[in-house]
């Protein structure tokens, strides 16, 4: 039995690099060290463009303004840049959040009116990215202080922990939009 994920790819493409190493049959090796070569050039190609991507965000514009965000890093302002485009098109902040999918669903009747969980329509790409950015915010937010951290903090500390991903994921997109609209820099609140 094989091992699996990095460690069993590190070891069997050390078993693939040792030609002494002799419990791969030669045609298996030759394939395999196809595979090994194939890979090393799709991780260098990756490699280079996380490195434009990261210099795409640094660019002083739009993208550098969004990565000021915390929970917002390069891939997520350079998605939201090139999805949204002109963030004017958007009223507000809250009609970016539900285009993204990222408010409650609502369902009411007879004057009772009953939230359920995030819409999850619009774009699901960003939304996911949304969604991880503010779950490493969320999952750094304890013992941090000032007005973004109090505010999760307080979150934290009356509703469940998934709720508060989704309410931050929330407000990011709704500070990204005020960014993307003002064209202004991120200020953290005091």
């Amino acid at each position: 039995m094989a091992a699996q994920r990095r460690a069993g790819l590190r070891e069997l493409l050390a078993v693939v690099a040792d030609q002494e190493d002799r419990r791969l049959p030669p045609l298996a090796r030759e394939l395999l060290q196809l595979l090994a070569d194939h890979l090393r050039a799709l991780q260098e190609r990756t490699a280079e463009l996380d490195r434009r991507l990261v210099g795409m965000a640094r660019d002083g514009g739009a993208c550098e303004r969004l990565a000021a965000v915390p929970g917002i890093g390069p891939v997520i302002a350079t998605g939201l840049v090139a999805t949204i485009g002109d963030a004017k098109s958007f009223t507000s902040g809250r009609h970016l959040a539900a285009w993204l999918g990222l408010v409650p669903r609502q369902h009411s009747s007879g004057g009772k009116e009953r939230l359920l969980g995030i819409s999850e329509r619009g774009d699901g790409y960003l939304r996911r990215q949304l969604v991880h950015g503010a779950r490493a915010l969320v999952a750094v937010s304890r013992g941090r202080e000032g007005g973004l951290w109090a505010w999760v903090n307080a979150l934290l500390g009356r509703r469940p922990y998934d709720v508060v991903v989704a309410a931050v994921a929330n407000k990011l997109a709704r500070i990204a939009w005020a960014l993307l609209s003002r064209g202004e820099d991120y200020r953290a609140a005091a």
